[in-house]
């Protein structure tokens, strides 16, 4: 309920921004654009102290700080009337989000069991899909009547929504950094942080480039269909309705399975074979024509929506796996800096390779990833060395999936949990369950 709450708030605004920054807030296309790269590099910036602030004072206030701080922040869009107040509001939305998003990683890591993390993230995914979709059609009902009162109370619409969320965010139970004592949260845990894990950074960064689909699917394969193929403009419209379709029924699907570092390179490996046949069957429609060009663009878009789906799954595991668990808001902080690093540059080198190259374009694309698919493998090893040699392993213990056992087919603890004069208990119904 949470993610669709988000979602439905920041849909809603996004759907109408283009239009509300040119007409009601009397920005140029360029002005636009100009405020949103300041508001990015300000982002990318915040990422690492807020995720300090987490770890300080605990994911859930600070992730409820964030969504009252972003009500707040909406509410004030229609009184802003120029360029400055446009800039000040975005850069500081963006900071507000971005210690939002550290909490609320650090928060899902650290409330659900472990064994329960990737499933409970696939379905919070779907969420927000649904959400996002309905934000959208709210927001196209508002564009339909062409009226400026009403695009000047989507803010307002958002604005109460996300004050909702952040209701909804008190009342979910705390997480265990929530419950320190404030003498507890002065003590700095001992050992290096996460900037000085060179696995952890190193795997980060592969995700942002892994991350890259999101500009196959949402500015290459559009910009490719309309300039390069003779298929028509409103297939468009088809293949995103495709995508959120997917993205709303398939995240458990592609999520199964995946419960560790080992399933996650699986599916990564998956993902990138998706990402792929993506570029493949896409540099085929430059030579095609009619209903043949319309199937291979569709196809195109769903295996990218494939690697999409497959590379989600992967993320939400290597986050529980390979965060030091008592400073799970500073490793998302970290990751926030080095996956931008690894999918910023992607908007312009992909465009430029796919319609300056052609084939060798698309190939070039397909090799990034292939060369990243084979790189995250050592990083991850290395990330988790790093954790095994750094964190007490009572507290890495915790923190993991239990191993299955092979013969009885129940999941175990850890071997340093078990003591072996305890005599066997019968597994209660709600663990065989």
């Amino acid at each position: 309920m949470q993610s669709l709450l988000f979602a439905l708030g920041e849909g809603t605004f996004l759907t109408g921004s283009a239009v509300f920054f040119t007409q009601i807030v009397g920005l140029s296309a360029a002005q636009v654009g100009l405020g949103l790269t300041c508001a990015g590099i300000a982002s990318f910036l915040a990422a690492w102290p807020m995720g300090r602030l987490v770890d300080r004072f605990g994911p859930k206030k600070m992730w409820a700080v964030s969504a009252t701080g972003q009500a707040a922040m909406f509410s004030l869009w229609p009184v802003i009337g120029d360029f400055q107040g446009y800039v000040a509001m975005a850069v500081g939305m963006e900071v507000i989000g971005a210690l939002g998003g550290a909490a609320h990683g650090a928060y899902t890591i650290d409330v659900l069991p472990p064994d329960e993390r990737v499933r409970s993230r696939a379905y919070m995914y779907s969420a927000l899909n649904v959400g996002f979709t309905l934000g959208s059609l709210m927001g196209g009902i508002a564009l339909a009547f062409q009226s400026n009162h009403l695009l000047q109370s989507l803010p307002w619409f958002t604005a109460a929504v996300f004050l909702v969320n952040a209701l909804a965010v008190t009342r979910l139970p705390n997480a265990s950094h929530d419950d320190r004592t404030p003498e507890e949260r002065k003590v700095k845990v001992p050992g290096p942080g996460p900037l000085r894990n060179p696995g952890w950074m190193l795997t980060t960064f592969f995700i942002g480039v892994f991350w890259t689909n999101q500009v196959l699917l949402n500015v290459v394969i559009p910009l490719w269909l309309v300039q390069e193929t003779d298929a028509p403009r409103v297939l468009l419209a088809f293949l995103f309705g495709t995508n959120t379709v997917m993205c709303i029924f398939l995240p458990m699907a592609a999520a199964r399975g995946v419960r560790d570092v080992p399933t996650a390179l699986r599916a990564v490996r998956v993902s990138s074979v998706f990402f792929v046949i993506s570029c493949f069957i896409t540099l085929a429609t430059h030579d095609t024509v009619g209903w043949t060009t319309i199937a291979l663009v569709w196809l195109g878009h769903v295996t990218v929506t494939g690697a999409e789906l497959y590379l989600s799954a992967a993320s939400w595991s290597f986050e529980a796996e390979l965060m030091d668990p008592r400073q799970r808001g500073a490793y998302q902080g970290a990751a926030g800096l080095s996956s931008t690093l690894g999918k910023v540059w992607a908007p312009a080198v992909y465009t430029f390779l796919a319609m300056n190259w052609g084939a060798a374009g698309w190939l070039t694309i397909a090799g990034v990833i292939v060369v990243a698919t084979i790189a995250i493998h050592p990083s991850t090893r290395l990330a988790r060395q790093f954790l095994e040699q750094h964190v007490p392993a009572d507290v890495l213990a915790d923190a993991r999936v239990a191993e299955p056992d092979p013969e009885e087919g129940l999941a175990v603890g850890p071997p340093s949990l078990i003591d072996p004069e305890d005599p066997v208990l019968e597994p209660s119904p709600d663990f065989q369950r």
